[in-house]
């Protein structure tokens, strides 16, 4: 035990995710579609929760019952998140894809694709289940993961754009094995190509804007899981063509900087009293 605590309770979460994670999903990669469909699947989802596995062990061993309390109480109490706050968390992202198919549409682009959203739209059942899968499998096991839990322990050392960065990177390369997956969307993007790399982009912004929210209510890991949602959700629903696609992640960028810029004194350079 003593070992492990030298070597770093951070690290070792980050290590044992990518190990577990990883392990369902590389080999998946090796698999034939046509034979092993089921299978390949149940890696990919399976890979999927290994964060939240990883996290509920870690729970377990590493913390006290307080802190398993508190855990908990960040990732289910609502009341933490400010009104005001709610704004940021479900519009930031309809508002930056907006910007980007506007800014594509004045280039003589046509924006988007948005025959999937006028399908479920037309279909609201369909939009709810496809709402709940969209949170189950994605925003809620990981965000238990990278901001319920390693985020706050990071903001015990870093301040928290460090935190922001160190996550961002982690959350990242944690992705790379979905590519070689066959039927996952990041499959359909292409390894190497340029929805490859605008994909990897966006994740060090997102970081740094769930880190400025998490902060600023009561450290609620809540409100992380709803702004990877929205991320998400608002994806799988509007295919942005692939000049408004590269707009909008310049734009997580610009919107990063201007969090940094702005709020900076407040939230982003100085650590955080763990407490309440």
């Amino acid at each position: 035990m003593k070992l492990l605590i030298k070597f770093g309770i951070n690290k070792l979460f980050f290590l044992l995710i990518f190990i577990l994670s990883w392990g369902c999903w590389i080999p998946a990669g090796f698999l034939s579609a046509e034979k092993h469909g089921v299978l390949i699947n149940i890696l990919h989802y399976a890979g999927g929760l290994m964060p939240t596995l990883v996290t509920l062990l870690f729970l377990f061993i590493f913390n006290s019952a307080q802190e398993r309390q508190d855990y908990w109480n960040r990732l289910i109490d609502f009341r933490r998140i400010k009104a005001n706050w709610t704004f940021v968390i479900f519009l930031t992202v309809p508002v930056l894809m907006t910007i980007a198919s506007r800014i594509d549409i004045l280039l003589g682009g046509n924006g988007g694709n948005l025959d999937y959203l006028s399908t479920m739209m037309g279909t609201p059942i369909a939009l709810l289940l496809f709402a709940i899968f969209t949170l189950l499998f994605g925003p809620l096991p990981e965000e238990m993961a990278w901001r319920g839990y390693a985020l706050k322990n990071l903001l015990l050392k870093n301040n928290a754009l460090t935190a922001s960065l160190m996550i961002g990177i982690v959350w990242t390369l944690w992705h790379l094995p979905l590519f070689g997956i066959p039927g996952t969307y990041q499959q359909g993007l292409g390894f190497g190509t340029q929805q490859f790399w605008l994909y990897m982009l966006d994740k060090i912004p997102q970081s740094i804007f769930m880190t400025w929210i998490f902060v600023n209510n009561r450290r609620s890991t809540i409100s992380a899981i709803l702004f990877h949602f929205m991320i998400n959700f608002m994806g799988e629903l509007i295919d942005l063509s692939l000049r408004a696609e590269t707009v909008y992640i310049i734009a997580w960028w610009v919107g990063a900087l201007i969090v940094l810029m702005v709020f900076k004194p407040k939230t982003l350079t100085r650590n955080f009293k763990i407490s309440g």
